[in-house]
């Protein structure tokens, strides 16, 4: 006779992690006939709604994808604080492979999740998604940025978001080396997607030597073709004699493992989340006497992009204000080095004292 084996209980730790990283709300979304399986993470709208992409990734588990919302949100809570906006932080994740079960039907389905939610969250692109993915959520709800052109919108946010990359790295050489010129340092750039490749241009062209990774060969291949660049194998580029080590894929590269190999003065990227555990390593990149600027703050140029849309976009002046991440990632490096805390701690302080200050505001009126 079989005796049927009682599991343990699981522990749901969801309200507990919202609570410890100050989230206001998370919304689970599915959809059993389009295959949709999503999260949106409203962390913060003090300063008003909460605007974040919506990134499609092959998660290994569903914890994986909230442990990623959970960061990412927050992350742009700090990012439009400390870049100035009017908004609040949220982002959202499909889980799925978007090479494979992204469709029409999946992207209109999560674009009812996101009207359902009246505006509190607005969306754009992320890792997986692109303009025309905007333009099916479009279909199903007003609350979407980053939309095509030829609808009225911003287009591709990458330009943007690399060119504030760009400002943020010639601000750490600036630190470090006394002048801002990147002219013949070794960068690595981990990643050739759209803000990857458009980094990479502003490089080459003010005569850098640089270096290229990507887990996807097609874009590799793209990449080599525009540039003339050094292509290196994913997992050796961490090994590599450079100057600036610029991760501009997923995030958690910045680990254990990683910063024992870094050879770098410098790390400044697109990419989100680049410290795996952002106390531990984040102290241990400042002991390492690594300038690290933080991926909040020099990625913010996407978000300066998509909310042009909202007044009425002017691509000059995007660009514009994507330049004053140059000033402050010096103000933050500089009370990171007064402080001797680390850079995403100085940063994380810059934006919060903004949110502080607005909500005392709000609570007069």
């Amino acid at each position: 006779m079989e005796t049927a084996v009682k599991s343990a209980p699981v522990e749901l730790n969801v309200l507990n992690d919202m609570k410890t990283m100050g989230h206001e709300q998370i919304v689970f979304c599915q959809d059993e006939a389009t295959g949709l399986k999503a999260i949106i993470g409203i962390h913060n709208t003090v300063l008003g709604p909460a605007l974040g992409g919506t990134r499609m990734w092959h998660y290994a588990s569903d914890a994986e994808a909230l442990e990623d919302v959970l960061r990412l949100s927050r992350g742009m809570t700090y990012k439009s604080a400390i870049a100035g906006l009017n908004l609040g932080g949220g982002k959202a994740v499909i889980i799925g492979d978007s090479r494979k079960q992204k469709n029409e039907a999946l992207l209109r389905r999560f674009g009812k999740f996101v009207d359902s939610l009246g505006g509190k969250y607005i969306t754009a692109e992320d890792v997986g998604m692109n303009t025309r993915d905007m333009e099916f959520i479009h279909m199903e709800t007003h609350h979407v940025t980053g939309l095509p052109e030829y609808l009225g919108g911003s287009g591709d946010p990458s330009p943007v978001t690399a060119y504030g990359v760009y400002m943020g790295m010639k601000a750490s050489a600036k630190f470090v080396y006394g002048n801002d010129s990147l002219h013949g340092k070794k960068i690595a750039v981990q990643g050739t997607g759209h803000v990857g490749q458009y980094l990479i241009g502003h490089l080459v062209n003010e005569g850098a030597k640089v270096y290229v990774s990507d887990i996807f060969e097609d874009r590799i291949k793209e990449c080599t073709y525009k540039f003339k660049v050094e292509v290196v194998d994913a997992e050796a580029i961490y090994d590599l004699d450079i100057d600036i080590y610029a991760p501009c894929a997923l995030g958690g590269t910045l680990n254990d493992d990683t910063l024992n190999r870094l050879k770098c003065a410098i790390v400044a990227g697109g990419a989100n989340n680049q410290l795996k555990n952002e106390s531990v390593h984040g102290k241990r990149v400042l002991e390492k006497g690594i300038v690290y600027a933080p991926d909040f703050l020099i990625n913010s140029g996407g978000i300066i992009n998509v909310y042009g849309e909202i007044a009425g976009y002017d691509k000059q002046a995007a660009m514009k204000k994507a330049e004053f991440i140059y000033e402050v990632t010096q103000e933050v490096l500089k009370i990171s080095s007064e402080q001797q805390i680390s850079s995403q701690v100085a940063a994380m302080q810059v934006a919060q004292r903004r949110i502080d200050a607005i909500a005392r505001i709000n609570q007069t009126l």
